[in-house]
């Protein structure tokens, strides 16, 4: 704990005395960035005597240090401004014209990604009708994503926005002829109250692999291969049984909480870790409506929640923040 007041007193030094925005950002980096020096604590946490009270003092020194930096940048902004008037120069510049969605970049990662892994890229209708959202993908009648309550319809009960992009699976399914591999990206809708952890807008990238000989190993290693690609070799992953209708086994994949690191907070409602998608072996039934013989052709399928990893990513506490039109908004490289 003492070990935390001497960075706390040695960072608010460090805030103090940058006196240029160039200089400012070279103190978050340092402090707050990916491979930062409040990273590696966190990284410790489960090393400490209290696990639990180390994480809270973390987390307030945390909070401190991103709000000295905020009130900082504010008056070395004034001071860039003011600097090349002080050396008599006119400086002038064209201003931004604008930047990508961080959404937009994660997925052309995550594409190149897939790509990389021998994955075709498709798409797929907003719109979709009742067979390929829920029939072919084996969900029943009484699921609690049929009802009003939980997905949008157009026109009940044929024609609805798609609450998965799991209804491209259902199309490729019955349109390719195995082997195949495919990756889908795309927007999803559900009638969800908005928080800062949900949307009713939300997106999903999603895949699908039919070969002979599929095990879940594959799918778990696509995963991994996808992770340290995206957040590097030090991103904590875990995998646990959940139930999906349309695979079976079923799975869930989590990573470490991005805001705490495990300690429990707001975003990740105390448990530390955010779940992140879901997958497993295609169900047989879902192989036998789509005319592919299961026992000739296994598969898995998987769900990526794209906004939460994007939110892992940039570091973006607030899922509306990605759909608030806000087009000055740009959050941190990671």
């Amino acid at each position: 704990m003492d070990n935390l007041s001497k960075i706390q007193s040695e960072s608010k030094t460090k805030i103090k005395t940058a006196t240029t925005s160039a200089e400012l950002e070279k103190v978050h980096i340092e402090l707050l960035g990916r491979h930062g020096l409040l990273h590696k604590l966190f990284s410790d946490i489960k090393n400490q005597p209290d696990p639990k009270a180390y994480g809270q003092q973390l987390n307030r020194l945390k909070n401190e240090i991103e709000e000295l930096i905020n009130k900082k940048s504010l008056s070395v902004e004034t001071h860039d401004r003011a600097s090349p008037q002080k050396n008599n120069k006119t400086v002038f510049s064209l201003p931004k014209l604008g930047h990508l969605h961080p959404i937009t970049i994660t997925e052309r990662q995550l594409n190149e990604l897939f790509r990389k892994l021998g994955f075709s890229l498709y798409d797929g209708p907003e719109i979709e009708t009742d067979e390929y959202c829920f029939q072919r993908l084996n969900v029943p009648i009484d699921h609690p994503s049929r009802e009003m309550q939980d997905s949008i319809y157009i026109h009940e009960p044929e024609h609805l926005l798609r609450t998965q992009t799991s209804s491209i699976e259902a199309r490729l399914l019955t349109q390719e002829k195995p082997p195949f591999k495919a990756a889908f990206p795309g927007r999803t809708y559900r009638n969800e109250k908005v928080t800062k952890s949900n949307h009713f807008i939300f997106h999903q990238y999603q895949g699908v692999a039919v070969d002979k000989n599929i095990t879940l190993k594959d799918a778990i290693g696509t995963f991994n291969t996808l992770f340290k690609g995206l957040y590097g070799n030090d991103v904590h992953a875990r995998y646990r049984c959940k139930y999906y209708p349309e695979v079976e086994p079923g799975m869930g994949f989590d990573l470490e909480c991005f805001s705490c690191h495990g300690a429990g907070c707001s975003i990740c409602k105390g448990a530390g870790w955010i779940e992140m998608g879901g997958a497993g072996i295609i169900h047989p039934k879902v192989l036998t409506m789509a005319g592919i013989d299961p026992k000739i052709w296994r598969g898995f399928a998987f769900a990526l929640g794209l906004d939460r990893w994007v939110m892992a990513k940039f570091n973006i506490k607030d899922i509306r923040t990605l759909l608030g039109g806000n087009l000055a908004y740009k959050p941190n490289e990671p």
